[in-house]
């Protein structure tokens, strides 16, 4: 069902590795929030995108991969579909991945006369998921690391930045802790929420560090 007069266009995008045991019902019921906000009655009724040249939805079972290259139309109230299908995808992931959502203000146009204090509502957001807070954590560092060491390369030589790796270790090393600690001992919580630090079931191993 399009949505006419839409503040946004948002596109999402990420590659979700999920379990071989994973069948396309349970594919369709965890992305459930983003078709039937698109207006969908089921989930190959929404798959493409907005854009022919953008594959849109779909799940190569060859590789396991849930690929999203999706543009649809929306508002605001699209980031509670977005918490709801995190948490579907939480229990269905194999590994920790990013989604990349971005939304774009369809009613701003920077070349048009208008009132010059006017700012664009672009936004960008990354969201994690994963099956345990320690593949979700991995993720972050793993972007954070490579966003930090792409960007101070251009002053140190890479053999450098070992040190600078290894506090960004041991930042997330203490965050897995405290996460530990705050759960109930033997208890495995279920769920999670969509956005930044986003998990699945409790527990599991700390994330690997890169020595």
């Amino acid at each position: 069902m399009p949505r006419y007069n839409a503040p946004f266009e948002i596109h999402v995008h990420g590659d979700v590795p999920l379990r071989s045991d994973v069948t396309y019902t349970q594919i369709q019921e965890a992305l459930k929030p983003l078709w039937s906000y698109a207006g969908a009655k089921s989930l190959a009724d929404a798959a493409a995108s907005a854009y022919e040249e953008e594959p849109g939805i779909r799940y190569e079972q060859k590789d396991r991969m849930l690929q999203m290259c999706w543009t649809l139309e929306g508002d605001e109230d699209f980031r509670q579909a977005l918490d709801e299908m995190c948490m579907g995808v939480n229990e269905l992931a194999e590994q920790g991945a990013a989604i990349e959502v971005t939304f774009y203000d369809t009613e701003f146009d920077e070349e048009e006369d208008g009132d010059p204090e006017e700012e664009s509502r672009d936004d960008f957001i990354m969201l994690f998921v994963g099956p345990n807070p320690a593949a979700i954590m991995q993720v972050q560092r793993d972007l954070l690391v490579e966003d930090v060491v792409n960007l101070m390369e251009r002053h140190f030589d890479g053999a450098e930045l070992g040190g600078v790796v290894a506090e960004i270790d041991k930042l997330f090393s203490d965050r897995f802790d405290a996460l530990v600690n705050s759960l109930e001992i033997g208890k495995r919580p279920r769920g999670g929420t969509g956005g930044p630090g986003a998990g699945g079931h409790g527990g599991g191993r700390r994330p690997r560090h890169l020595h």
